[in-house]
C-alpha cells in the first residue's frame, strides 16, 4: 500500500509527534516529582508508601515505553504479529523478574526460617562482638586506673 504525503497529512503526523511528546514530557515531570518527593519524605513515608510510590514510577516507566515503542519507533500502526514479537517476550521478562524475586525472598526466608546453624552463627557473632566491645571498655578502665597510680 502506498502512503501519500501531503501538507495535510504532515501537519498531523506533526501534531501527533508534539502530542506524544507532550505526553512523554509529562511523565518524566511527573517520576521526578515522585522521585524527589520520595526522597526528601523518607521517615515519613514508611516502607508501604515508598513501595507505592516505586510502584507507581514504574507503571509511569512502562506507559513512557509504550509511547516510545508505538510512536517513535512505528510500531503503533505495524501489523500485530510484530507488535506481538515485541510485548510477548517483554511479558515473560517482566515475569521472570518478578518470580526469581519471589524465589529469592522465599530461599532467604527459608535460610532464617530452618537453619539452625545460620541462627547459632548469628547468635555466636553478636556474643563475639560484645565481647569485644565489652574488652575493650575494660581496658580502658585499667588503663585510666594504672594512670592515676603513677601519678
Amino acid at each position: 500500500m502506498a502512503h501519500v504525503y501531503n501538507a495535510e497529512t504532515y501537519k498531523a503526523a506533526k501534531k501527533e509527534i508534539w502530542k506524544i511528546t507532550w505526553i512523554l514530557s509529562f511523565l518524566t515531570i511527573v517520576e521526578l516529582v515522585l522521585g524527589f518527593w520520595m526522597y526528601f519524605k523518607k521517615e515519613s513515608l514508611g516502607v508501604n508508601g515508598i513501595l507505592f510510590v516505586k510502584g507507581v514510577i514504574l507503571i509511569l516507566m512502562v506507559v513512557k515505553a509504550f509511547y516510545i515503542v508505538a510512536y517513535f519507533m512505528h510500531l503503533k500502526h505495524e501489523i500485530k504479529n510484530m507488535v506481538m514479537t515485541i510485548v510477548v517476550p517483554l511479558s515473560l521478562f517482566i515475569w521472570f523478574i518478578i518470580s526469581f524475586l519471589y524465589e529469592g525472598n522465599s530461599y532467604n526466608h527459608l535460610r532464617n526460617t530452618y537453619d539452625k546453624n545460620y541462627e547459632a552463627q548469628k547468635e555466636v557473632k553478636v556474643q563475639e562482638k560484645h565481647h569485644e566491645a565489652g574488652a575493650t571498655h575494660n581496658a580502658g578502665e585499667e588503663h585510666k586506673a594504672t594512670e592515676g597510680k603513677h601519678h
